[in-house]
């Protein structure tokens, strides 16, 4: 869960079998209770986020619903960064060990680490808001288990010393993960990213990638298809296109990602290109002698031209 206010996250471990219920009681016992209900809430297109169960729900508490545009998970840019970042997290550290074990000898999963990821993250400054989400939160930084370390103490039992170690070092790990991992997206999605243009009318072409059931075989299909013509702009980010024939029963709305500009000819794709209409000079070809030569075994053939021009040429 992304406050897009503070730049916060929250995270709860969820499995693929939990239903609409599951999902709406884990929102009430950890974001409802402590955060209070939020105006608007922005999802992907789950079966769990449009069932009439969860609508019903969020009708009830006054908060508005925004599903992201199909296909086209840059709608929850922060959200999906964010997964992203965690990913990045979890990742480097079940590379190398899938399962920690402390002195007690008890089991912690990935899902142990959860609690130290959120804080970690929460306490690492913003890219956006150059603070802590924390200290926008809350105006000051939560202490973590190191702030607190007392290296002159004589003795230490070992139970918490281990559990201190247990949180020390996700958390060193996590906060240098954490800014590894922002600044690799970035780069990654500012090299490629470019922002395209469209209006009203414009005729553009529509990837095939999300269309089910088209005729043929996929490898065969075409990539786009088109042209069609934008009815309508939805923000900057997304199109509606008025779509014919056998797509007219497609969803008409789509990421500009998955929309190309259409061009009739060439000249229409570069327009800079100019086409070359210079006509040819004719030449007349006047009659020659000519005279075999024969120089370092290459056997080269030199040309006199009975014209105005004198001039001998090898051939």
């Amino acid at each position: 869960m992304v406050d897009r206010f503070r730049n916060s996250m929250m995270c709860l471990p969820c499995h693929k079998e939990d239903t609409a219920m599951d999902t709406a009681l884990l929102f009430w016992n950890n974001i409802i209770s402590t955060c209070g209900v939020p105006k608007i809430v922005i999802s992907d297109r789950d079966p769990k986020f449009t069932s009439e169960f969860w609508t019903n729900l969020y009708d009830m508490l006054g908060t508005k619903l925004a599903f992201s545009t199909a296909y086209h998970p840059q709608t929850e840019g922060l959200d999906e960064r964010m997964i992203q970042t965690m990913e990045d997290i979890l990742r480097r550290f079940c590379a190398y060990e899938m399962e920690y074990k402390d002195h007690e000898g008890y089991t912690h999963d990935w899902v142990s680490l959860l609690p130290a990821v959120q804080l970690a993250y929460n306490r690492s400054q913003h890219y956006t808001t150059g603070k802590t989400p924390a200290l926008v939160k809350k105006r000051w930084n939560p202490l973590l288990p190191v702030d607190l370390l007392k290296e002159n103490l004589l003795t230490i039992h070992p139970t918490a010393t281990d559990f201190h170690d247990m949180w020390k070092r996700p958390c060193d790990t996590e906060s240098r993960c954490i800014a590894e991992a922002k600044e690799y997206n970035k780069q990654r999605w500012d090299k490629t990213h470019m922002e395209p243009e469209f209006k009203e009318g414009d005729q553009v072409l529509v990837s095939t990638l999300n269309f089910k059931n088209l005729k043929g075989p996929k490898k065969m299909r075409d990539l786009f298809v088109g042209p069609f013509t934008i009815i309508k702009l939805i923000g900057e980010n997304a199109v509606e296109v008025k779509l014919t024939q056998e797509f007219s029963r497609k969803h008409p709305v789509f990421p500009v990602s998955l929309v190309k500009p259409y061009f009739q000819t060439e000249e229409d794709k570069l327009p800079s290109r100019k086409k070359n209409t210079t006509v040819p000079e004719i030449v007349e070809v006047s009659a020659c002698d000519s005279k075999p030569e024969h120089k370092h075994d290459n056997q080269n053939t030199i040309n006199q031209w009975y014209s105005q021009d004198t001039t001998k040429t090898w051939n």
